[in-house]
């Protein structure tokens, strides 16, 4: 059986969400205003994590989820319903800063879908993008604020990041294509 290179093992991506946090807190002149929103699946649980974080270093925020399947742009049609998990932003984000949280950022939809559907919730004063992993190949004009780490890669190959609940272990690999 072929296994995937690990490019970061759960150390790795602890240390890098805990330096996120710690760029996060750097940036902004407070926290007092600071909502943490995951792009669902894996930025939720990447959020989480990154709040906690922050709350280590002495500085609560709201966290929240969003599902952006109705703001994307770039999702061949798979049945007639697509699938809708539920957004979960129960705080207002009228004059906020509010830090969007993914795993991977690659062509930069995903980002512009997430950022269309916090807007729908209300006019933050910032939004912020950090991301586990910037593979590179934009599409769009978006870079992200925060980002653990840099992996290039072949527009062939997968950025796949493993985390709990979804999977048993917690890593980075890259998937040939």
């Amino acid at each position: 059986m072929k296994t995937e290179p690990v490019v970061m093992d759960a150390l790795a991506m602890d240390r890098a969400l805990m330096r996120i946090a710690h760029q996060i807190i750097e940036k902004n002149e407070s926290t007092e205003n600071l909502c943490i929103v995951g792009i669902k699946r894996r930025g939720e649980q990447l959020g989480e994590v990154i709040a906690k974080n922050l709350e280590k270093l002495g500085a609560a925020v709201r966290t929240g989820s969003l599902d952006i399947t109705l703001y994307r742009d770039d999702l061949s049609p798979l049945s007639d319903q697509p699938r809708l998990n539920a957004s979960a932003v129960d705080f207002d984000v009228n004059g906020k800063t509010v830090v969007l949280v993914d795993d991977v950022i690659y062509t930069g939809r995903t980002a512009r879908a997430a950022i269309d559907a916090i807007l729908s919730f209300g006019r933050p004063a910032k939004i912020q993008l950090a991301v586990l992993v910037d593979r590179g190949h934009r599409e769009l004009p978006i870079r992200a604020d925060y980002v653990g780490k840099n992996i290039p890669t072949s527009s062939s190959e997968v950025v796949k990041v493993c985390i709990r609940p979804y999977e048993t272990e917690e890593c980075v690999k890259i998937i040939k294509g």
